[in-house]
C-alpha cells in the first residue's frame, strides 16, 4: 500500500505547458505507463519524451479507436491490471495523460480500476479547453457568465437545444462531426462568434473563424463560442 500511482496531467501538447511538478514525476520514475493507439504511436508519449529517464520501464495500453465501448474498457482492464503488479511490488507509477486527468482525460478510466486499491495522486494539466481560449485570444466567461462545454458527438436535436440556453460554449471532441456542428451553429445564426481552433499549442496548430474552418476537422479540434461580447475580428 506504499508504492503510489500517480495520474500525471501532460497539459494540451507543447511539453513547455507541462508543470513543473509533472516535470519532477516523470524525470524521476522508474515506471511509466501510457495510452497509445493500437498499432501507432502515443501522443501522451511524445509530449513527455524529453523528461523520461533512460531506462524507465515502460507500461503501453493500446486502446482502439472505436465508438464500441468494449474494446477500450477491455484495454484499461488490461492495464490497470499491469500497473496493479508493479504497486504491488512496491513500486511507484507515473501514469501519462493529455491534458488534464478529470477532464475527459484518459487516466480517470485506470483510477475508477485502481483508487479503492492503491493510493492514488492526482497532477492537475493545462486542459484543451484553457489551451484553446489563450491561442485564440477569446475570454469566456467573466463575472456570473456560465461557461458549457458540450461533445460534439451530441445528437443534432440537443446540440442544438444546448447552445441555445447557454451563454459561453465550447464544443470539443469535433473530428467527423464538423458538418452537423458547423450546421447548428449557422442555424442559430451564431456563425461570426464562434471560433475554430485546432491542435492547440502544436506546430501544426490552426485558429481561424469557424466560417473559415476546413471541412475534415482532426478528434483535437475545439470550437468556442461566445454569445456576449466582441465576436471574432
Amino acid at each position: 500500500m506504499s508504492a503510489v500511482l500517480y495520474g500525471v496531467g501532460l497539459g494540451p501538447g507543447d511539453p513547455d505547458l507541462m508543470t513543473l511538478r509533472a516535470h519532477r514525476l516523470i524525470a524521476g520514475a522508474d515506471v511509466i505507463a501510457y495510452p497509445s493507439l493500437a498499432g501507432g504511436a502515443s501522443f501522451a508519449r511524445a509530449i513527455a519524451a524529453a523528461a523520461i529517464r533512460p531506462g524507465a520501464e515502460e507500461i503501453v495500453m493500446e486502446v482502439p479507436m472505436s465508438t464500441a465501448r468494449a474494446p477500450a474498457q477491455a484495454a484499461y482492464d488490461t492495464g490497470a491490471a499491469r500497473i496493479a503488479k508493479v504497486l504491488d511490488s512496491g513500486r511507484d507509477v507515473v501514469c501519462l495523460c493529455e491534458g488534464d486527468p478529470f477532464f475527459y482525460g484518459s487516466f480517470m478510466y485506470l483510477f475508477a480500476r485502481l483508487a479503492a486499491r492503491y493510493r492514488v495522486e492526482v497532477v492537475p494539466g493545462v486542459t484543451s479547453l484553457t489551451a484553446c481560449a489563450a491561442r485564440a485570444a477569446m475570454p469566456l466567461v467573466a463575472r456570473n457568465e456560465r461557461l458549457t462545454v458540450l461533445p460534439g458527438p451530441l445528437p443534432e436535436d440537443e446540440l442544438r437545444a444546448r447552445i441555445e440556453g447557454a451563454e459561453s460554449v465550447a464544443i470539443m471532441k469535433v473530428g467527423r462531426h464538423m458538418a452537423k456542428i458547423r450546421g447548428v451553429i449557422e442555424a442559430l445564426g451564431l456563425t461570426a462568434r464562434a471560433v475554430y481552433v485546432e491542435r492547440a499549442s502544436l506546430p501544426q496548430e490552426v485558429v481561424c473563424p469557424l466560417s473559415e474552418a476546413p471541412d475534415d476537422a482532426p478528434y483535437f479540434s475545439m470550437i468556442l463560442l461566445v454569445k456576449g461580447g466582441d465576436p471574432w475580428l
